[in-house]
C-alpha cells in the first residue's frame, strides 16, 4: 500500500475496516503521531476529553483480555448462547487483542460538561462527548491509512467498561469506549469492496 500523498477525499473513500494483519510491528512513535492527530478533531466547549491507552506490553494484553473475556463470558451466558459459540466468540476476541500490531483503548472523560439540571440536557450533553471521540478516532485510521497502516474498531469496551478500567488501573473518570487494533496489511492482502452509497438513503433537502 503505498505511504505517498494522496487527497483527503481519496483517503477517506478508500480506508476500509481491515481485521488481518502482518506480523510488522507497529512503531511508537507512529502510535503517537496518531493520537496526536487524533486530539486535532472537533471537540465540545473547546475541550479534549479523548483518553487512549496504548496497550503494548503482552501482561497488559493478557489482564484486558482475561477481563473482557470474563464479562463477556457472562453476558453470553445470561442469554443462553450455546457452550460451543461462547467458546468460539471469546476465543476469537482473545485473539484479536493478543495478536494486533498495534493496540489502543480510546474512551473519554467528562471533565467540563454543563452541570444541566435536567435529564434530557445531561444525555445531550454526553452524547457530545462520544461524539466527538468519534471524530477522533476517525482521525486515527485516515491518517494510519495514510501511513500503510490498516486497522478496525471494536466496540466492546462500551459493554464492560468497568472491567477494562479494572484491567489496566484506569482512573475512575475514565469511559472506555473502544478497541482499535492497527497493523500493516498481509502481502497482496484486498480489501472488501464497499458498494457505492445511494446519496438519496442519507441526504434529504428542505
Amino acid at each position: 500500500m503505498s505511504t505517498e500523498y494522496r487527497p483527503v477525499s481519496d483517503v477517506i473513500l478508500h480506508r476500509r475496516s481491515v481485521r488481518n494483519f502482518a506480523p510488522d510491528p507497529v512503531p511508537p512513535l507512529i502510535v503517537r503521531e496518531l493520537v496526536t492527530l487524533a486530539c486535532a478533531a472537533p471537540a465540545p466547549h473547546h475541550l479534549r476529553p479523548w483518553r487512549f491507552v496504548h496497550v503494548a506490553s503482552a501482561d497488559g494484553r493478557e489482564r484486558l483480555a482475561d477481563a473482557m473475556g470474563e464479562a463477556w463470558l457472562q453476558d453470553l451466558v445470561s442469554v443462553n448462547r450455546p457452550v460451543v459459540e461462547i467458546d468460539r466468540l471469546i476465543a476469537r476476541s482473545r485473539d484479536q487483542i493478543m495478536n494486533a500490531p498495534a493496540l489502543l483503548v480510546a474512551g473519554f472523560t467528562l471533565d467540563g460538561v454543563q452541570p444541566w439540571a435536567d435529564e434530557a440536557r445531561r444525555r445531550a450533553e454526553r452524547d457530545m462527548f462520544v461524539q466527538s471521540l468519534g471524530a477522533a478516532l476517525q482521525n486515527i485510521l485516515l491518517a494510519a491509512f495514510e501511513r500503510g497502516i490498516v486497522g478496525y474498531l471494536k466496540g466492546a469496551p462500551l459493554f464492560c467498561a468497568d472491567a477494562v478500567r479494572d484491567a489496566l488501573d484506569l482512573p475512575a473518570d475514565w469511559h472506555p469506549a473502544f478497541l482499535v487494533l492497527l497493523g500493516f496489511p498481509t502481502v497482496g492482502g484486498r480489501p472488501q469492496e464497499r458498494a457505492p452509497a445511494r446519496i438519496e438513503d442519507f441526504l434529504i433537502e428542505r
